[in-house]
Protein backbone atom coordinates (compact mmCIF):
# COMPACT_ATOMS: atom_id res chain seq x y z
CA UNK A 1 0.00 0.00 0.00
CA UNK A 2 1.33 3.60 -0.52
CA UNK A 3 -0.29 5.10 2.67
CA UNK A 4 2.48 4.35 5.52
CA UNK A 5 2.07 1.61 7.19
CA UNK A 6 3.68 2.11 11.00
CA UNK A 7 5.20 -1.08 11.41
CA UNK A 8 8.82 -1.63 13.00
CA UNK A 9 11.91 -0.58 11.93
CA UNK A 10 11.19 2.46 9.42
CA UNK A 11 13.21 4.63 8.14
CA UNK A 12 12.19 7.57 5.94
CA UNK A 13 14.67 9.77 3.76
CA UNK A 14 13.39 13.31 3.27
CA UNK A 15 14.60 14.20 -0.19
CA UNK A 16 17.07 17.18 0.10
CA UNK A 17 16.30 20.80 -0.95
CA UNK A 18 18.62 22.58 -3.49
CA UNK A 19 18.72 25.96 -1.69
CA UNK A 20 15.25 27.00 -4.46
CA UNK A 21 12.63 25.55 -1.51
CA UNK A 22 12.10 22.93 -4.13
CA UNK A 23 13.04 18.85 -3.36
CA UNK A 24 16.27 17.86 -4.98
CA UNK A 25 15.58 14.28 -5.90
CA UNK A 26 16.92 11.53 -3.62
CA UNK A 27 19.69 9.47 -5.40
CA UNK A 28 19.32 5.56 -5.47
CA UNK A 29 22.55 5.11 -2.91
CA UNK A 30 20.42 6.40 -0.36
CA UNK A 31 17.74 3.95 -1.07
CA UNK A 32 19.91 1.95 -0.77
CA UNK A 33 21.37 2.29 2.66
CA UNK A 34 17.88 3.05 3.64
CA UNK A 35 16.82 -0.54 3.47
CA UNK A 36 19.88 -1.95 4.78
CA UNK A 37 19.81 0.01 7.93
CA UNK A 38 15.76 -0.87 8.18
CA UNK A 39 16.61 -4.73 7.72
CA UNK A 40 19.49 -4.43 10.01
CA UNK A 41 17.65 -2.81 12.75
CA UNK A 42 14.82 -5.91 12.21
CA UNK A 43 17.15 -8.47 12.47
CA UNK A 44 18.77 -7.19 15.52
CA UNK A 45 15.29 -6.40 17.44
CA UNK A 46 14.72 -10.26 16.53
CA UNK A 47 17.87 -11.32 16.97
CA UNK A 48 18.10 -12.74 13.97
CA UNK A 49 21.21 -12.96 11.28
CA UNK A 50 20.11 -10.83 8.00
CA UNK A 51 20.08 -13.26 4.62
CA UNK A 52 22.81 -11.00 2.78
CA UNK A 53 20.81 -12.05 -0.59
CA UNK A 54 17.08 -10.66 0.37
CA UNK A 55 19.17 -7.44 1.69
CA UNK A 56 20.73 -7.29 -1.95
CA UNK A 57 17.18 -7.92 -3.48
CA UNK A 58 15.78 -5.62 -1.39
CA UNK A 59 18.41 -2.94 -2.47
CA UNK A 60 18.07 -3.53 -5.89
CA UNK A 61 14.38 -2.89 -5.66
CA UNK A 62 14.66 0.55 -3.88
CA UNK A 63 17.78 1.24 -6.38
CA UNK A 64 15.27 0.72 -9.62
CA UNK A 65 12.62 2.54 -8.49
CA UNK A 66 14.30 5.42 -7.32
CA UNK A 67 16.31 5.56 -10.85
CA UNK A 68 12.89 4.91 -12.60
CA UNK A 69 11.47 7.76 -10.39
CA UNK A 70 14.47 10.24 -11.62
CA UNK A 71 14.26 9.11 -14.99
CA UNK A 72 10.95 8.97 -16.45
CA UNK A 73 8.91 10.44 -13.39
CA UNK A 74 10.27 13.89 -12.52
CA UNK A 75 12.18 12.84 -9.91
CA UNK A 76 12.04 11.44 -6.40
CA UNK A 77 9.32 13.30 -3.74
CA UNK A 78 9.06 10.47 -1.28
CA UNK A 79 10.59 7.54 -0.17
CA UNK A 80 9.64 5.13 2.75
CA UNK A 81 10.67 1.69 3.79
CA UNK A 82 9.59 -0.41 6.79
CA UNK A 83 9.51 -3.96 7.74
CA UNK A 84 6.50 -5.88 7.83
CA UNK A 85 5.90 -9.18 8.92
CA UNK A 86 8.28 -11.47 6.40
CA UNK A 87 8.96 -8.57 4.06
CA UNK A 88 10.42 -5.38 3.67
CA UNK A 89 8.30 -2.79 2.11
CA UNK A 90 9.67 0.45 0.06
CA UNK A 91 7.25 2.74 -1.01
CA UNK A 92 9.00 5.60 -3.78
CA UNK A 93 6.95 8.70 -4.86
CA UNK A 94 7.59 10.82 -7.93
CA UNK A 95 5.46 13.45 -10.17
CA UNK A 96 3.82 11.73 -12.99
CA UNK A 97 1.28 9.87 -13.36
CA UNK A 98 2.27 7.97 -16.10
CA UNK A 99 2.22 3.86 -15.42
CA UNK A 100 5.51 2.13 -15.77
CA UNK A 101 5.86 -0.32 -18.97
CA UNK A 102 8.13 -2.97 -20.13
CA UNK A 103 10.15 -2.51 -23.27
CA UNK A 104 10.97 -4.92 -25.55
CA UNK A 105 14.65 -5.03 -25.80
CA UNK A 106 14.64 -5.04 -29.14
CA UNK A 107 13.74 -1.87 -31.34
CA UNK A 108 11.71 -2.56 -34.40
CA UNK A 109 14.92 -2.93 -36.73
CA UNK A 110 16.38 -5.64 -34.33
CA UNK A 111 18.75 -3.29 -32.68
CA UNK A 112 19.20 -3.75 -28.63
CA UNK A 113 17.83 -1.46 -26.44
CA UNK A 114 19.77 0.44 -23.48
CA UNK A 115 18.29 0.16 -20.27
CA UNK A 116 14.39 -0.86 -19.60
CA UNK A 117 14.98 -3.55 -17.65
CA UNK A 118 14.39 -2.03 -14.04
CA UNK A 119 10.56 -2.63 -14.27
CA UNK A 120 11.38 -5.96 -14.58
CA UNK A 121 13.50 -6.56 -12.16
CA UNK A 122 11.41 -4.68 -9.62
CA UNK A 123 8.12 -7.11 -10.62
CA UNK A 124 10.90 -10.95 -10.63
CA UNK A 125 12.02 -10.15 -7.05
CA UNK A 126 9.00 -8.23 -5.36
CA UNK A 127 5.87 -9.89 -3.96
CA UNK A 128 2.45 -7.31 -3.81
CA UNK A 129 3.62 -4.38 -6.26
CA UNK A 130 1.24 -1.69 -6.51
CA UNK A 131 1.12 1.50 -8.15
CA UNK A 132 -1.15 4.17 -6.44
CA UNK A 133 -2.68 7.42 -7.65
CA UNK A 134 -1.57 10.44 -5.47
CA UNK A 135 -3.95 12.98 -4.32
CA UNK A 136 -1.64 16.02 -5.29
CA UNK A 137 -0.76 14.24 -8.73
CA UNK A 138 1.94 11.67 -9.30
CA UNK A 139 2.19 7.89 -7.68
CA UNK A 140 3.40 6.28 -5.45
CA UNK A 141 5.06 2.52 -6.40
CA UNK A 142 4.44 0.31 -3.04
CA UNK A 143 6.67 -3.00 -3.31
CA UNK A 144 7.51 -5.44 -0.81
CA UNK A 145 10.10 -7.78 -1.01
CA UNK A 146 10.35 -11.29 1.02
CA UNK A 147 12.39 -11.78 3.89
CA UNK A 148 13.58 -15.31 4.95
Amino acid sequence: MCERHRTTPVVEVPCAEDGSGQPRPCQPADARRAVERAIDECCRARRTPCDAHAVSDAQLVASELTTNAILHGGGVTGFHVDVVGRGVRVCVSDRSDRLPVVRPPVDRKGRRRVGGRGWPIVCRLARDVQVCDLPSGGKCISAVVPLP
